[in-house]
Parts: structure tokens; C-alpha cells; sequence
């Protein structure tokens, strides 16, 4: 028996095609949540099976005593798609969210020594469901049941560059989404990035960005970052660099680059040759979809517009979110319903996170379905 942990629609899907899912009874459903944003490439693309298959017939798994050519290529080309320097692998984005907090730590200790180790963090931010990541997180409802949550992290309003200024001086960096996807997606003034990576600059903080669900084409470009002309000290991602498998990690510039040395972290599955191999089998799809996704979110949000029961449509590339009239559950239900897969986010938001290689026929056909629930 699985644990009670999710409030899981009365759904049970078997199989899929492009950014189609099917249910045990043969039902057919347009995909505008792709897993959380996960299943990048859709469902079944040949390539992406391809490289599973063959991978996972030749080595699955050998830990990171030891090199493998799939972790290897793919850390190089993360390494020039982020134009960031050296790349440590986990299994999700808050695994890669601890480590990426525990590199500005530590990079923090070597360089000025104890003292400065807070972290800020934004509110309305979501950064992972572990004790440390959880105290990361810039929402009150996250907060609750499992304390003591890690110390050292404080948070501030987004878009207010005087209330970073006003902090003490035992920051060591500021963390942040370029979206908050889980807050509401909530695009972050790019103005306001721009002058965090200043204020970073000039204090000697670290500018991490979290792009667990930003990153990997998400919003139109490899990562969202590079949209808003900043260069991050640390990034990382997750959800949609596998196509489908658990893979995430941590990608460090030139400054810090070398602050996790030997012994200094670590994970039994990161890198994993399968993962891996999905991964570049991933990107190569991608390459050939990614100057589409600005244009299609554009598309959809304007069709949004136009639909009864919606107000406030923003969003980046195809990361887009708008407010409901009623409650945003109730009304995913009657979208599943009708045959459309949906995500809520904040308190009053409905979510779209379609497969980045979703076609016009299937966007459409998924705008008539909530075209004719919400009227």
C-alpha cells in the first residue's frame, strides 16, 4: 500500500504518445502538465527510448568510484549550454538545491571563514521537500510538522532590491527562481535580477539560481537565467533534463568551481549512465524544438486571454500560469474530466507545463477543451 501523501486525481494512466495520455479505459487526454514539467520530449519519442534501451543494455549503474562516458559528455555539454564551468550530478532538483547551498557555504567559510553563512531566499520561492530545502522556501505553509528546520536562511520580497541592501552581513548568497513556479508562476523582474547580480558583485555574495523547473528549454532558452543577462555563480536543474527519469544536479561557475573537493559531497545514484544517456538523448530533441517554445507559449497565453473565468495569464516560454475564478482544484478536476491534464499552483492559479514538443494541433485541442469547461 502506498503512503497517503498525495491528493491524487481519480486518475490511472497507462501509457502515452507524444503529448497524449491514455488511461486504463482506452481515454485519450491532452498533456498540459507533462509530468511537473518532467516529460520534456513527450512520451515515447523513438530517440529518447532509443538511448534508454540501448544504455540500459550495456551498463546501468557503477557509482562515481568510477568514470562513465554518458556523465562525462553530458557534464561537458551542460557545462557550454549554462556557459558555466564544472557540473555535479544528484537525482532531483531539492538533492540539487542542498548541494548547490552547501557549496555557497562552504565556498563562503574558505574564502572569509565563520560567520557568513546565511542564505536569502525570496518569498512566494519553492526550492525542495527536505528539512533544509523546506527552510529555503520563502512560503509559510511549507513551514509546519517537522521542526527544527535548518537554520540560516532568511527571506525578502521579490522585485525589492532596497530590502537586500538593508540586510546584515553575515549573507553569504542570494538564492532565486527566474519563475516561481509553485508560488503562482511568477516571473521575477528581469530589472530586479539584473540588480541582485550587481548587489552580489559588490558584496562578495554568491548569486545562486534554482532552475529545477525553469531550466532545460523550459522557458524558451536552456536556462531562464540567460533572458535576463545575468550570470549565475551556481544554477541548477532537474525535471526536464531526463525526458522522463529521476536526474537533476548542480552546475558551478568559474568562481567556485572547485569549492567541493574530495569527501566534500556526493550521491550513490547521481550521474547514473541510464539517466545520463536519457538526458543527451533529451537535449538532442530539444535542439530542434527549443526556438519554438517562446512562440508557442506566446500562442497559448493569448488564446488564455480570450477564455472565460481567467484573468492575470503570465508565464515564460511554455511555464504559465493564471488565475481562476472559484477553486483551481475543482476546476483541474473537470478539465481531467474533459480530457485535459492540468496543474494548480499557488492559491488561485491554474498551471500549464505542456511537453516542449507539443504541436499546434494538440495546443488547440487542448485550448477547446478549456474553452468549453470554463464556459
Amino acid at each position: 500500500m502506498l503512503m497517503d501523501t498525495y491528493n491524487r486525481f481519480d486518475v490511472t494512466f497507462t501509457h502515452g504518445k507524444d503529448s497524449k495520455l491514455y488511461d486504463e479505459g482506452g481515454k485519450e487526454y491532452i498533456d498540459f502538465a507533462s509530468g511537473i514539467g518532467v516529460n520534456s520530449v513527450g512520451y515515447g519519442h523513438p530517440s529518447w527510448v532509443k538511448a534508454v534501451s540501448e544504455q540500459s543494455g550495456t551498463l546501468a549503474h557503477v557509482s562515481n568510484l568510477y568514470h562513465t562516458r554518458p556523465a562525462a559528455d553530458l557534464a561537458a555539454r551542460l557545462a557550454k549550454l549554462s556557459g558555466l564551468s564544472n557540473v555535479f550530478f544528484s537525482n532531483s532538483g531539492a538533492e540539487a538545491n542542498e548541494g548547490m547551498i552547501k557549496l555557497a557555504r562552504k565556498y563562503s567559510h574558505d574564502k572569509y571563514g565563520a560567520g557568513r553563512s546565511t542564505i536569502v531566499t525570496l518569498n512566494q520561492s519553492f526550492h525542495g521537500r527536505t528539512v533544509t530545502t523546506l527552510a529555503a522556501t520563502g512560503q509559510d505553509s511549507f513551514h509546519k510538522h517537522f521542526f527544527p528546520f535548518t537554520g540560516g536562511f532568511v527571506h525578502a520580497p521579490a522585485n525589492d532590491i532596497n530590502a537586500l541592501k538593508t540586510l546584515s552581513s553575515d549573507i553569504c548568497a542570494v538564492m532565486l527562481e527566474v519563475v516561481q513556479g509553485e508560488g503562482g508562476v511568477l516571473p521575477v523582474d528581469t530589472a530586479y535580477l539584473k540588480a541582485v547580480s550587481d548587489l552580489c558583485r559588490e558584496r562578495g555574495w554568491l548569486l545562486l539560481v534554482d532552475e529545477v523547473q525553469t531550466g532545460i528549454g523550459r522557458c524558451g532558452s536552456w536556462f531562464a537565467f540567460q533572458q535576463a543577462g545575468i550570470i549565475p555563480d551556481a544554477v541548477t536543474f532537474a525535471k526536464g533534463i531526463a525526458g522522463g527519469l529521476p536526474f537533476g544536479g548542480l552546475i558551478a561557475g568559474e568562481k567556485c568551481k572547485d569549492t567541493l573537493g574530495r569527501g566534500d559531497h556526493a550521491t550513490t545514484f547521481g550521474g547514473n549512465p541510464v539517466c545520463a544517456a536519457a538526458a543527451m538523448a533529451t537535449l538532442d530533441i530539444l535542439d530542434d524544438v527549443l526556438n519554438d517554445v517562446k512562440s508557442k507559449g506566446e500562442y497559448i497565453m493569448s488564446r488564455l486571454n480570450e477564455l472565460p473565468g481567467l484573468s492575470d495569464v503570465r508565464g515564460m516560454g511554455l511555464m504559465i500560469g493564471a488565475a481562476v475564478d472559484g477553486n483551481p482544484r475543482e476546476t483541474v478536476c473537470k478539465l481531467l474530466e474533459a480530457g485535459l491534464v492540468t496543474l494548480t499552483a499557488g492559491t488561485n492559479v491554474i498551471r500549464l507545463l505542456p511537453p516542449l514538443v507539443i504541436t499546434y494541433e494538440e495546443i488547440d485541442r487542448g485550448l477547446e477543451i478549456m474553452k468549453e469547461v470554463l464556459k
